[in-house]
């Protein structure tokens, strides 16, 4: 049976080898078009992109080898790099650096998959390797999106990352949730997973939180856990809302956009 550390790896070396084919044959043009990605273009996306690749090896590697996790000071360093690069140097760049890294978690053993722990340099303490491997998988997957999205309008998440990605949802809401812009506005939602027939609480107040389904919901949020996912990461548009999302009572889907700005 395969572990999370193991679907978690595995989805990185799927989205590794999708994107690659993508930005390997991207034209200049294509490369400096607008991304999904606020004020960057798609170079700048595949560029946060390598240098997150480097920085997450880095981390790695230093476990591996009873190192410090990388300092701030790296990484400053890696993303000026990056920063320096032009579009197609970037488009050369990212499939390298980031298979460097999917090959780093493909080598770790079972053993290492199952116990080992990495520092990942903004979290309290060191994070197992499916946990270290799904929060690069996150990162990866609303990007990836935001570059296909640029060139396919109806492009979605990767299946297989999105449900992966579902597991850290609601461990996102502390950094990506604005609730006070609703001015003091609440509601405790039925949160409908149409595709995984899944049925959970939205409760929006002073913080937004993930709950077990209200008895008395104030209205009803019914979406696919793709659009559920891109809608906390602020990647909800109407011109890339499925049809099939449908909110019901005080809370509009705009209310919901709202507190959910995206980074």
């Amino acid at each position: 049976m395969s572990s999370r550390a193991d679907l978690a790896i595995a989805a990185l070396r799927k989205g590794h080898d999708d994107l690659t084919a993508l930005v390997r044959g991207l034209t200049p043009e294509r490369l400096t078009s607008p991304s999904a990605a606020a004020e960057w273009d798609v170079s700048q996306v595949v560029s946060h992109l390598g240098s997150g690749a480097e920085i997450n090896l880095e981390a790695v590697r230093a476990s591996l080898e009873g190192r410090p996790a990388p300092r701030f000071e790296f990484n400053q360093g890696v993303w000026a790099r990056w920063d320096g690069m032009t579009a197609q140097e970037r488009q050369a760049a990212f499939p390298v650096a980031n298979e460097r890294l999917v090959e780093a978690y493909e080598s770790l053993d079972p053993a290492q998959r199952a116990s080992h722990r990495v520092d990942v340099g903004f979290l309290p303490e060191p994070v197992d390797v499916a946990t270290s491997a799904l929060l690069r998988l996150t990162e990866f997957g609303f990007h990836d999106w935001d570059i296909r999205v640029a060139f396919d309008p109806s492009a979605t998440l990767a299946p297989e990352a999105a449900e992966l990605m579902a597991d850290r949802v609601g461990s996102m809401f502390g950094w990506v949730a604005k609730p006070e812009r609703l001015q003091g506005r609440a509601g405790h939602l039925l949160l409908t997973l149409t595709d995984r027939d899944e049925r959970l609480g939205l409760r929006i107040a002073d913080q937004v939180e993930l709950t077990g389904p209200p008895a008395t919901a104030d209205g009803e949020l019914s979406l696919p856990l793709e659009a559920w996912l891109r809608l906390v990461a602020g990647r909800l548009a109407p011109k890339h809302t499925p049809g099939s999302v449908k909110v019901t009572g005080d809370l509009s889907l705009d209310d919901l956009r709202t507190i959910f700005p995206g980074f």
